[in-house]
């Protein structure tokens, strides 16, 4: 009993403690480290940084981003999340391009990077961006021109097969190109053969980004998951310039052009007071040979609709925070009998009275009895009903929908 009294976490297991040290933010376990050499060893283990969080952390400076890279960041590394100073006082550049070349070369497993207001016009293209990254997310993100672009104008080959950089030429090796940034630093990049490594791409309000962006786009090779939210410079006319058309050959039928690889596209405008509305998702009626998921949100729901019977390898859509009526859903579902899955996410269905036998009237979209306990579930049984006659092999998923039923 003694023995009890006396135990504290002194004798609790490394393994326990370090899963203890999982519920403490960035800041705390920083703070944790400076209790005694223990308990800094084990905030040193890279089990606690598999995905670290910086967004909620105040005041995060680029000397904050250096003492964490020099003394926590490494090899467990996964996903990282940072928030820029676009909106603050200090605004200016928060990421520079020799912290990348420290964060690619200490952080080989990095795949994920999100940057929220982040200033990135100081960078001159992606290919700083560590070239383990498969997926990047950028909100509310500055962009400068050409930086989607491979072949960017900073990153210039010359003539004895180096890579050049503002006059200075790097040695290129057999796996990949090594080119010189700067004052005695070198930053390692993929080679022409492989490219980008990046497979899924968000942009949520980056009013920087437009149609030339987008055509840079073009030439990821890896690229097969593109998410557009309130990126209000794209156009119908640039999404139609990158859309993959269908070329038969003697092998068969090939995407070619464009973006060839695209599987998943979300486009989405929520109409917030002062944004401009492109209909950029009327660009869909190019065809997109091989677009097999599409996400269509806020005032692009009813442009995109107008086109979507025309993506003939459609299999996956959704339909987010707009109003719907059941009409306007099965015109544009009546040509795609490929499609497989359909949810409705946040829409409000615009409902209308039916009269009955006596006269009395009843709301269309809910019944009585059973029907009325899977209102929520279901809140519209006769577009499901029309749906499974029309597509019989599509499912069909409410998520937070409701019915405005007029009052006259």
């Amino acid at each position: 009993m003694a023995d009890f009294k006396t135990c504290s976490i002194e004798y609790f297991p490394e393994n326990i403690l370090i899963d203890i040290l999982s519920y403490l933010s960035v800041r705390e376990l920083v703070r944790t480290g400076r209790v005694c050499k223990r308990w800094r060893r084990l905030v040193k283990d890279q089990r606690l940084w598999r995905t670290v969080d910086l967004t909620e952390w105040k005041g995060v400076t680029s000397r904050t981003l250096w003492v964490l890279l020099r003394q926590y960041l490494g090899c467990g590394l996964r996903c990282l999340r940072l928030r820029g100073l676009l909106l603050s006082a200090r605004a200016g550049a928060f990421l520079s391009e020799s912290w990348l070349q420290a964060l690619a070369a200490r952080c080989p497993r990095l795949r994920r990077l999100s940057l929220l207001h982040a200033d990135l016009r100081a960078l001159r293209s992606c290919l700083l961006l560590p070239h383990t990254l498969q997926v990047l997310e950028l909100r509310g993100c500055e962009l400068p021109q050409g930086f989607f672009a491979q072949n960017s104008s900073s990153f210039s080959c010359g003539s004895d097969g180096g890579m050049r950089t503002g006059g200075r030429v790097g040695r290129q090796t057999s796996g990949s190109s090594v080119c010189q940034v700067g004052k005695g630093s070198m930053m390692s990049m993929p080679g022409s053969s492989t490219g980008i490594a990046i497979e899924t791409l968000v942009l949520e309000n980056v009013p920087s980004f437009t149609d030339q962006h987008l055509q840079s786009l073009c030439s990821w090779e890896r690229l097969y998951r593109l998410e557009l939210r309130d990126v209000i410079r794209v156009t119908a006319a640039g999404l139609r310039g990158c859309a993959a058309r269908v070329e038969i050959s003697g092998q068969g039928q090939d995407a070619v052009g464009g973006l060839s690889r695209l599987r998943a596209l979300e486009l989405g405008n929520s109409g917030r007071p002062g944004s401009q509305t492109q209909m950029a998702s009327l660009g869909l009626g190019e065809g997109w040979a091989g677009l097999e998921e599409l996400t269509l949100g806020g005032r692009e729901v009813g442009p995109g609709l107008l086109c979507v019977s025309r993506l003939r390898d459609l299999q996956r859509l959704r339909l987010r925070g707009c109003p719907l009526s059941e009409v306007q859903v099965l015109r544009s579902c009546r040509g795609l009998r490929g499609l497989r899955w359909i949810e409705f996410c946040e829409v409000t269905f615009q409902g209308h009275h039916r009269r009955q036998e006596n006269g009395e009237e009843e709301e269309d979209g809910s019944g009585g009895g059973d029907e009325g306990k899977d209102e929520k579930e279901n809140p519209m049984p006769t577009l499901q009903h029309s749906l499974a006659a029309l597509l019989p092999r599509c499912s069909l998923v409410f998520t937070q929908c409701s019915v405005n039923v007029p009052t006259d």
